[in-house]
């Protein structure tokens, strides 16, 4: 039964050729464990993607209703525990799927080109998924979260004062700068 739909689609969608492009890549080497984490990835963006439309139709998105809504969720709805559940735990498998993905790429030297652009959209990915369990963590309106958001932004000061501190006092780049403005004025 299936066979005979998906010749059926086949014969107006092309499906073979498409199926042969997108799967039969050869990988250097050959198949790996080692490659799983983008499709790991994907999978867990596709559980973020569906469990947050369902969290989202119970979420107030105030700060006097945030906790009261999320414990609504968890307490009143009929499994809503279980799919806030799997919406936290799929949020951190996600960063950390990432993070190994980004890390076997770049390992693997597969941001070379021609994949220097893929390699570009992974970091922007990347950064995208980071602000999300970012502001995600947010969320709840707990105070976990917000001592979360009180250490990074502290922690992120920190790091850019030093670093600017070594930008500035150790390379001498506000020394070369003011050259090159000398120079051009």
């Amino acid at each position: 039964m299936t066979s005979r739909i998906y010749e059926w689609l086949d014969s107006r969608l092309k499906l073979k050729s498409l199926e042969k492009t997108l799967l039969d890549e050869p990988i250097p080497g050959g198949a790996s464990w080692i490659y799983v984490f983008g499709s790991a990835t994907l999978f867990l963006f596709l559980l973020q993607a569906i469990t947050g439309m369902f969290l989202a139709v119970y979420y107030a998105p105030t700060p006097d209703h945030a906790y009261d809504s999320v414990q609504f969720i968890e307490q009143q709805i009929t499994f809503g525990w279980f799919v806030r559940g799997l919406h936290h735990w799929g949020a951190s498998g996600m960063v950390i799927a990432v993070g190994l993905h980004m890390l076997q790429v770049f390992l693997y030297g597969a941001f070379k080109p021609p994949r220097e652009l893929m390699w570009m959209v992974g970091v922007v990915l990347f950064l995208l998924v980071m602000g999300f369990a970012f502001t995600g963590y947010l969320l709840p309106w707990v105070a976990a979260g917000l001592a979360a958001y009180a250490l990074i932004v502290l922690v992120g000061m920190h790091v850019g004062a030093a670093l600017m501190h070594y930008v500035i006092k150790k390379d001498g780049v506000l020394r070369r700068m003011w050259v090159r403005a000398g120079r051009l004025s």
